[in-house]
């Protein structure tokens, strides 16, 4: 019914809609055309006792109606207070005029990462390390970024670099064992982190798992996104 951002099913919004149509309609054509106390004490009653499955069908359709704005509304406040504008450095937040703008709780929707140009993911990436309270995040990827998209440091000083992958496909091994080859070598990591939109291959986590890389696949991300913290996400602790 649901789908993993919590929003509802476009053909049962439809359906829903729909129903909610219908019985406006009927309801208006009724009280244009009958007396209105005949129509509520005596029409109306005898909708219901002739036609409960339609009456509960319409009841149902109300309450769903009332669901999805309830949704709506919630997910608006959530990242309402940020519009994205695109520009050469990528998908950069600005708060909307009149909102009550707290990068405290920045979140966002899965398909609104898969819809973002792979510098706006980047950057949104390094949105949400800014709204956990992570220092300095900046994203730096680009032509001979050498396997870095965004950095920051934690609170302890630690340097983490995340490569950021919006691939439609699960990241292989031979990526991963790139990221490997230059997130401590060549940029001193702390904490390296390899975020996939679609998850990673099994030798893709195999190889990680092997050399202490930091994966965030599908599932972890949402977290993230929704507004989980990133450690706790991702079972770090801090040293101090």
């Amino acid at each position: 019914m649901f789908d993993e951002d919590g929003s509802l099913d476009p053909l049962l919004k439809f359906l829903l809609y729909a129903v909610l149509a219908l019985a406006a309609g009927k309801m208006l054509w009724e009280w244009l055309t009958e007396d209105v106390s005949r129509w509520i004490t005596v029409d109306l009653w005898g909708l219901i006792v002739d036609h409960p499955w339609w009456t509960g069908f319409i009841a149902l359709g109300a309450v769903g109606a009332i669901i999805l704005l309830v949704r709506l509304l919630s997910s608006r406040c959530d990242v309402g207070a940020y519009a994205y504008v695109d520009s050469d450095e990528g998908s950069i937040p600005t708060a909307v005029p009149g909102s009550a703008a707290d990068p405290d709780v920045l979140t966002f929707k899965m398909k609104q990462l898969a819809a973002m140009s792979a510098t706006g993911f980047e950057q949104a990436c390094a949105d949400l390390l800014a709204r956990d309270g992570f220092r300095s995040p900046r994203r730096v990827g680009g032509a001979g970024d050498l396997g870095v998209d965004v950095s920051a440091r934690d609170h302890d000083d630690r340097l983490l670099i995340l490569q950021c992958k919006q691939y439609k496909a699960p990241v292989g091994s031979g990526h991963v064992q790139e990221f490997n080859g230059t997130a401590r070598l060549h940029h001193g990591a702390d904490i390296p982190i390899m975020i996939a939109l679609n998850g990673f291959t099994e030798p893709a986590i195999g190889f990680a798992a092997h050399h202490d890389l930091v994966l965030m696949g599908r599932p972890e991300l949402k977290r993230w996104a929704h507004g989980q913290h990133l450690y706790d996400v991702l079972g770090i602790e801090a040293t101090q």
